[in-house]
């Protein structure tokens, strides 16, 4: 049993759903700090305790123990002391998955400032408005010839940026050598007087569907939170290695690469690329060989389009899924061609897992399952009074002026009428719409931006997308609205066809009576499109608002 944890979280096995959802606790020590409180404290009592199997597309693999993270993390602190940061400075990193972001991101808490980890995909203009918005003070990136450009670029614009140092072989001029200055410094930190559990300590900015991303504002408690995450939904063990697919820039990266694994013992698996291809990714599993995995819905989309017969997946124990629904027949398939079954759950970068399939509970495949023990989740309609079972809501998280969730951010930084909208009368918002069964279980529906209201009617997209994955044809797509002057709004499928398929206006017709069999018939596509591939985010979350603009520029 890990005592460590056990210490935040008392009561480690429960009965049922019902006993986990009525007596689940974590314990908020006012001093925690995750970097002296985990990592040093594993570094302590177990220095050779696995933390980090990482790997790469050249098929190298190199691993860490606790005893590294610490010392590592501590040289990364004595670094960026000597670099004038101090508590509750403000430093982005864009590193990928290169070792050095679990070193950095420790070393950041230890110190007490706020780290932004941000997406090696930022442009120019994302740049300046995240150093801006922010206050970012230093900058610490991979040897990446165009992000470096644009870095370049948005240097001059930049209020408060006053270094940028770089994790890589070639250091451009005006730039600082990172491995090479914090190897320098001891491998000692001493913690600060003074640390809080209410510290700042983390800034994600929100991927929205309009305006401009949002900061999205957590403190120390984050990690403690992310234990309903790891321990009772990922199901990762002490001991274990757990493997989520994601760049270090999104919080997914929170949810399944550091907090709540490392509290719960399990090392971590990262495999460091760029793009995503079935096959580098299978090698990189057989490299890895986690315990325990996650990925998002487009990962185990294209993963049953491979030939999988060749692959042995009996070291994964479980396998879990988030960022985006999983559609029912990519479950039933996955199951059927590796033996897994696909736990999904959701959650938003303002949140730990709110709402999942957890193990005392029958999966019903498309669902989300149930509420996690530590938000009281509802769902509310228009006016803010609760759905019945079966009617579509936005999913809310009740009573946090009462008791503040663990796990849930403290705010929108510097955003007081995004906070407004979000927050009312002790009510979260999440923005996100579902329905409930009579069972308990929940359904995801969208985003309220993405619903589609046509004739009256409120289509949810992943409902069209679900039947439209049944046909052989298509190995993915993504359903918009289009603006119709009659029925308001119109369901459009933007498709992408397997291999060898060819693109026709009789294949288009035969996909629009695939829907209207498989589904409610008004839900078809009006519009059918064809591409080569969807617009996503490097955590492989389809980009439902860069089509919808697309379409507006194209009409």
């Amino acid at each position: 049993m890990n005592g460590l944890l056990k210490k935040y979280c008392p009561r480690l096995e429960f009965d049922s759903y019902e006993d986990f959802k009525q007596n689940y606790r974590i314990n908020v020590p006012e001093d925690f700090n995750f970097g002296f409180d985990v990592v040093d404290e594993y570094a302590r009592t177990d220095p050779d305790k696995l933390a980090l199997v990482w790997t790469d597309d050249s098929g190298e693999v190199r691993r860490f123990t606790f005893g590294d993270v610490s010392r590592e993390s501590n040289r990364a602190a004595n670094y960026l002391s000597s670099k004038r940061i101090k508590k509750g400075d403000v430093v982005m990193l864009i590193l990928k998955q290169h070792p050095e972001v679990w070193f950095l991101m420790t070393a950041l808490c230890k110190l007490g400032a706020v780290c932004i980890p941000a997406s090696f995909q930022l442009t120019v203009k994302d740049i300046i408005y995240r150093a801006n918005s922010a206050g970012v003070k230093f900058l610490i990136t991979v040897d990446d010839a165009e992000l470096l450009r644009y870095i370049g670029q948005a240097l001059p614009e930049c209020d408060t940026l006053r270094e940028v140092a770089l994790v890589g072989e070639h250091i451009p001029a005006g730039m600082t050598d990172y491995r090479a200055e914090a190897a320098a410094f001891p491998a000692v930190f001493e913690r600060p007087a003074g640390m809080k559990a209410s510290d700042d300590m983390l800034i994600y900015f929100s991927s929205g569907t309009t305006g401009l991303p949002k900061m999205v504002l957590h403190n120390n408690t984050l990690p403690l939170g992310h234990i309903v995450t790891a321990k009772f939904w990922q199901c990762v063990r002490d001991g274990g290695i757990h493997l989520t697919q994601t760049d270090s820039g999104w919080a997914k990266f929170a949810w399944g690469k550091i907090y709540g694994q490392w509290l719960s013992g399990s090392a971590i698996g990262a495999y460091d690329t760029e793009k995503f291809f079935p096959s580098a990714m299978l090698a990189a599993l057989a490299r890895i060989r986690p315990t325990t995995f996650c990925a998002p819905a487009t990962i185990y989309r294209f993963l049953i389009k491979e030939d999988l017969s060749g692959y042995d997946f009996s070291f994964i124990e479980h396998a879990s899924l988030a960022g985006e629904p999983l559609n029912p027949e990519v479950f039933t398939k996955i199951r059927e061609l590796t033996g897994l079954t696909i736990h999904e759950g959701f959650g938003q970068s303002e949140s730990s897992v709110l709402i999942a399939n957890f193990p005392w509970i029958d999966i019903k495949p498309g669902s989300m399952g149930k509420p996690a023990p530590d938000y009281d989740i509802d769902l509310l309609d228009e006016d803010g009074r609760s759905c019945e079972d079966g009617i579509v809501g936005t999913i809310c998280v009740k009573n946090t002026d009462k008791a503040h969730p663990t796990g849930l951010f403290q705010e929108y930084n510097r955003a007081p009428e995004a906070n407004a909208k979000a927050w009312k009368d002790g009510v979260y918002t999440t923005g996100d719409t579902a329905w409930r069964d009579a069972d308990g279980y929940y359904w995801f529906e969208g985003r309220n931006d993405d619903v589609i209201k046509c004739s009256g009617y409120r289509i949810g997209p992943f409902e069209v997308e679900s039947a439209l994955l049944t046909h052989p044809s298509v190995l993915e797509c993504a359903v918009t609205a289009v603006p119709d002057e009659i029925r308001g709004q119109i369901v459009k499928a933007t498709v992408v066809l397997i291999k060898g398929c060819v693109r026709s206006d009789e294949l288009k017709k035969e996909l629009q009576e695939h829907v209207k069999k498989t589904t409610a018939p008004y839900k078809y596509p009006r519009i059918v499109e064809f591409t080569d591939e969807l617009p996503k985010t490097i955590s492989g979350k389809i980009k439902r608002a860069t089509i919808r603009n697309q379409t507006k520029n194209d009409r």
